[in-house]
Formats: structure tokens, sequence, C-alpha cells
């Protein structure tokens, strides 16, 4: 019988979760099924799931509940599993990842890495954000780093965390999404001068699937 903090560790607030296509970064067109936990202190202005804020407003599930669901999904073919949010490093994360490789799965986290790391992961996506930094001892780790680029300045503070990653970790610059016209010529001018970053877009979007 599992004590109250085991049980508590092994329930978690779900927004939703669905099978589609990672459609950003390294992993870009794979097939992924995404787990979007609640809960985020992070805040930015820009979110595009500010729903997922609050915790509270989310049904906790097992970690049963969610591998089970997630082997339905795919067909009891499990590929790459996304753990994002929300900001989900505010849960601690090692039981549901190790139930998720010991169904198959790839373990793969979107995080701003603003909260200490938790979880086994075969891929760490790191994106910053200016609204509440990442904990230094999570940027060696990355093996993706993701920018969001609102403006012309975030090309300085991209590089100044692009200078504390390991040097296999992967940069992207990636257009905020409502000033995509703007920035997106920006950073293809960026790229073409400083050709150690790739182009990130949310193809997701252009392809409207979740």
């Amino acid at each position: 019988m599992q004590d109250s903090t085991t049980h508590i560790h092994t329930m978690l607030p779900v927004m939703e979760s669905f099978y589609t296509l990672q459609g950003e970064g390294y992993h870009q067109g794979k097939a992924a099924y995404f787990i979007r936990l609640g809960g985020c202190d992070v805040g930015c202005v820009w979110c595009d799931v500010k729903d997922s804020w609050d915790a509270n407003k989310h049904p906790k599930h097992s970690i049963d509940a969610i591998v089970t669901k997630a082997l339905a999904e795919t067909n009891q073919q499990p590929s790459i599993a996304v753990i994002t949010g929300g900001e989900p490093l505010m849960h601690p994360l090692d039981t549901l990842t190790q139930a998720l490789k010991a169904a198959g799965f790839q373990t793969n986290i979107e995080t701003s890495g603003a909260h200490p790391l938790s979880g086994e992961w075969d891929w760490i996506c790191l994106s910053p954000k200016k609204f509440k930094a990442p904990l230094p001892e999570i940027l060696p780790l990355a093996h993706e780093l993701k920018v969001v680029i609102f403006n012309k300045h975030d090309f300085e503070w991209a590089e100044q965390y692009a200078a504390h990653v390991s040097p296999d970790c992967k940069l992207y610059l990636q257009p905020e999404w409502d000033k995509a016209a703007t920035v997106t010529p920006l950073i293809v001018d960026y790229i073409k001068a400083n050709p150690q970053w790739a182009l990130s877009l949310q193809t997701h979007k252009y392809i409207n699937v979740p």
C-alpha cells in the first residue's frame, strides 16, 4: 500500500492529452503523444495556453490512468511522449517518466527550466523565458535550446543562454506566433549570419493539428 506522499506524487493535474505530430524544434514532424500538465508560475504574456496556469482547474489523474490512455490513443505503438504545460517541472515527474519508459515511450519534456529537474528524460527541450529565468543547473543538461523571439532584442538574450548549454545542444529560434510576420524575416537574417542556430516554426498551427 502506498503512503500518502507517494500517492500525492503519483496524481498529476492533466489539462489535456492528445496524439499528434510534434510541431516544433528538433523532433518536428514526428508522431508524439502530448501530456499537458496544469500549473504554471512563469506567466508569459503571449502564452497560448493560459488555461493551464491554474493547476486546481484541472482534474488529477493517476500515473496508471495517464499511461493507459497514452497507450490506447497511440494504438499500442508508443513513440515519443512529450510532457509539457504549463510548467511541468512544478510537479515531481520521476514516477510518470518511469512508467512511460516501462510502456515503451521515449520521454521528452518542454520546460522553461524555472523549477528543479525531476524525471528520467531522453530529450530535454529548454525554452527559457524572461518572466522567470531557468535554474543554472538545467542549462548543461538541455538537448535542445528553443528561444521564442518576440522582438529584435531577444537575439542577444538568446545568445546569453546559448553560451551556457552543452556544445551538442541544438539551438533553435522560434517566432512568437502573433509576431511571426514581423520577426520571422529577422530570424532568417540572424540565422544566415549565425548558422549555429536553426529555425523552429509552429508547424502544427500551419497544418491545423493540435
